[in-house]
């Protein structure tokens, strides 16, 4: 008989985090009961979840930028529901598939002409290695520059470009000749380049990691500095791309104007039901790498250019026009920016707010007053990380609201909710953080009670591990 995936679901149902412990990832499954986030959620719907008791949440994280449409989309599904009735062929391999091909022309309809190459992958890390490959073919170089702060996937060679040292412990050694360099510092770029066999400058044109934005121009003269060189520019537009910055690319809001030579794109590419992810590239680097016929599939991927990937691909970027989502994007994070600014000056531990669009970093500070300056200061000698917990977590337990922290050691919260959000729900999230910064200026209090029980238990973690 057929698997009853529906039965399956409810007789399952609240085993979550007993599963994943048994046979997941355990350490994980404790962090979260640890956060206070093991909720179990039967249901999802635009910017909302249910938790299986039936109460709703807001999602101000969309599956770290996946559900740029909103989870559960009816357009995309609608047309892989389609899909699956036809029957229709996919992964012949010995083929060129008809869908891959639209979509590729779709995608190539809004960006840069010049990007005129799309190669399929199936995540945004694949197509970071993929950038990795083509880039050292193209010039016949091997290093490749980062920027501190980066994220690029956690794959073998995305590893090695990763800008924050919390991920990179234990896996040494990695990927030779990878440099680290400041972001948004073209004087150190330069540098590096001068050394003459830089292949390639891979960078986010928002980072991730903390939400940190360029200068106006910062693009414009990297590229212009990698042509003087003679190394590729590579813009992984994983996160920042699809519209999340009020434009379809982040590069675009480069007041000078950049085109890059090779373009990453992943995460809401699919409207999240499928993963999938495209590199763009310039044709002259597509002819070094596919140089004769022989070399026709020197670089390729079993489940690349899947049918059911492109179909949600089309269907994502057809809702995109049809709903004038990017518009809607800039217009709401030009709203959320503003009521954000507006409460910066009026609570002590709200620093700066900053970002593009839908993409935006909340930075915490320490405060003014000798009291709760005591109090900060206490939390951040047990652990450089804990402070945002006293926002992230009354956030989701007083007010049914999903945020997330920017990166390791950062008092930065981000915010990267679905490009079609509401009016409604964006002041359902900007009243909740209202209140809860409100909370945290009154020490001591709940917020601060449950700030030095977790770094105990932190302290005491670290203890036994270090005991071992």
């Amino acid at each position: 008989m057929p698997l009853d995936i529906r039965r399956l679901i409810e007789q399952e149902s609240g085993n979550n985090y007993s599963l994943h412990a048994q046979h997941v990832n355990p350490r994980f499954a404790r962090v979260l009961k640890t956060i206070g986030f093991d909720r179990c959620y039967g249901r999802a719907l635009g910017s909302h979840l249910w938790d299986l008791e039936g109460t709703r949440y807001l999602d101000m994280i969309s599956g770290y930028g996946m559900f740029a449409l909103g989870r559960n989309h009816p357009g995309v599904r609608q047309a892989i529901q389609d899909f699956l009735d036809l029957e229709y062929v996919s992964l012949v391999q010995m083929e060129a598939p008809l869908l891959s091909g639209l979509l590729a022309r779709e995608l190539k309809k809004r960006v840069p002409t010049e990007l005129d190459t799309v190669y399929f992958t199936n995540s945004g890390t694949e197509g970071v290695e993929t950038a990795i490959k083509f880039a050292r073919c193209a010039t016949g170089r091997p290093a490749i520059l980062f920027c501190k702060s980066a994220f690029h996937g956690l794959s073998n060679g995305s590893l090695a470009l990763n800008g924050d040292d919390t991920f990179r412990k234990g896996f040494a050694p990695f990927l030779p000749e990878t440099r680290r360099i400041p972001f948004n510092d073209l004087a150190a770029l330069e540098q590096a380049l001068a050394a003459g066999d830089v292949a390639a400058f891979v960078v986010e044109p928002v980072q991730g990691k903390g939400v940190n934005v360029p200068a106006d121009d910062y693009l414009s003269q990297a590229a212009e500095l990698c042509r003087r060189h003679g190394a590729l520019l590579v813009a992984d537009e994983v996160q920042s791309g699809m519209g999340r910055t009020g434009r379809f690319l982040a590069c675009e809001h480069d007041t000078a104007g950049v085109v890059p030579d090779i373009l990453v794109l992943s995460k809401a590419l699919s409207g999240g039901y499928v993963p999938v992810g495209a590199v763009m590239t310039r044709r002259s680097v597509y002819d070094r790498v596919f140089s004769s016929l022989e070399r026709a599939v020197v670089h390729s991927s079993t489940f690349g250019q899947g049918s059911l990937a492109m179909v949600a691909g089309l269907a994502t970027l057809a809702a995109y026009d049809e709903e004038d989502v990017i518009p809607h994007a800039a217009r709401m994070g030009a709203y959320l920016r503003q009521r954000l600014d507006g409460m910066v000056g009026r609570f002590q531990f709200l620093k700066s707010v900053r970002g593009r669009g839908m993409m935006i970093g909340i930075e915490l500070g320490e405060p003014v007053s000798f009291r709760l300056r005591t109090a900060w200061s206490m939390v951040h000698r047990m652990d450089a990380s804990l402070f945002p917990q006293a926002l992230i977590m009354p956030l989701l337990d007083e007010h049914h609201v999903i945020t997330q922290v920017a990166g390791h050691h950062m008092d930065v919260i981000k915010l990267l909710p679905p490009l079609n959000l509401s009016q409604e729900d964006a002041d359902w999230f900007l009243d909740a953080f209202k209140q809860v910064l409100g909370q945290l200026e009154r020490f001591p209090g709940p917020a601060w009670d449950v700030l030095v029980r977790m770094g105990r238990h932190t302290l005491g973690d670290r203890h036994r591990r270090g005991a071992a």
